[in-house]
């Protein structure tokens, strides 16, 4: 991943056609279970008045790093309140700052740690956006990253995303919504700097989504959404009623799909899309850019459902 105010982007060739590494580790944390009041409206019915239930926030984490930053865990960083569940947070520090000596992984964990205090404050009433404007204030590592913060209340949920990390809602098997990346130009996104020219929490993406009983969440790094299609997500989740099996099982598919050069994935996808592609010569005999990418792989399951 390419520092946005330093230098261009990275050679495709340092993410696509990698051979297989069987050195890989994980990290997972044991489903949350949190109770939330959600408010909703029958949509079957305009005049039918409003009503609250108790629902339950079950979440499931897993993380992969990268099979050259196993040593140290990866560069992405993730947070889930404990006490409550309203909070959730993925960084993912950006690769380039290792080639100027700077360890990527400082300033994404600094970044999440400061969200995770700043989640108690009264002050950033339940709003994504403060949180990723506190926490970048508060950060003092040099570095940058990608992020994208959540937060819940009464059945709302609230994203504020700065670059590629992603979220995805799942609804009765169907992808319902989806955040898209921000970027500069391709494999370079948005993204929270310690220099002085850097995107702020002003250029984040702000979304809601009016959660159901039995919705499911997913958020992750890139290293998710560029090696696992959609309809793959789907798949899993629905597949999984386990949040943190599902979190697992997407873990996994990224994980074999990024060391499969033959695979088309969507970071192959979009790079031909952008113009990135073998020699021409190659094309002649029917070749074409192809494989997944290898990275750290943060995957956030949620699931909303009845106490």
């Amino acid at each position: 991943m390419a520092i946005s105010t330093i230098r261009p982007c990275i050679s495709l060739s340092q993410h696509l056609l990698y051979s297989t590494s069987n050195s890989f580790n994980s990290q997972k944390i044991s489903s949350i279970s949190v109770r939330k009041k959600q408010s909703f409206v029958h949509c079957a019915s305009l005049d039918s008045a409003p009503t609250r239930q108790e629902v339950s926030l079950s979440v499931g984490t897993y993380l992969i790093p990268h099979p050259n930053k196993v040593d140290k865990g990866g560069e992405d960083a993730f947070f889930v309140s404990s006490n409550d569940g309203e909070v959730i947070a993925v960084a993912d520090g950006v690769s380039g700052w290792a080639e100027k000596n700077v360890d990527p992984a400082l300033f994404s964990r600094e970044l999440v740690s400061n969200v995770s205090s700043l989640a108690r404050n009264a002050e950033v009433n339940y709003d994504p956006r403060i949180l990723i404007k506190g926490a970048h204030a508060a950060t003092s590592s040099i570095g940058s990253a990608t992020v994208i913060v959540s937060t819940l209340e009464d059945g709302i949920l609230k994203i504020a995303s700065v670059g590629d990390c992603g979220l995805r809602v799942i609804r009765k098997g169907q992808m319902i919504f989806s955040t898209f990346p921000l970027e500069h130009y391709f494999d370079c996104p948005y993204q929270l700097s310690s220099e002085a020219v850097t995107q702020t929490y002003l250029d984040a993406i702000v979304s809601t989504v009016d959660l159901q009983i039995g919705d499911t969440i997913i958020m992750g790094s890139d290293g998710l959404f560029d090696n696992v299609f959609d309809q793959e997500i789907v798949s899993v989740v629905t597949t999984n009623d386990d949040v943190s099996n599902a979190a697992k099982a997407l873990a996994d598919l990224a994980r074999n799909h990024s060391v499969d050069t033959k695979f088309d994935s969507p970071y192959s996808l979009e790079a031909r899309a952008r113009g990135l592609d073998v020699p021409w010569w190659k094309k002649f005999f029917g070749m074409k850019l192809t494989g997944g990418k290898l990275d750290d792989i943060t995957v956030i399951v949620g699931k909303v459902k009845n106490s």
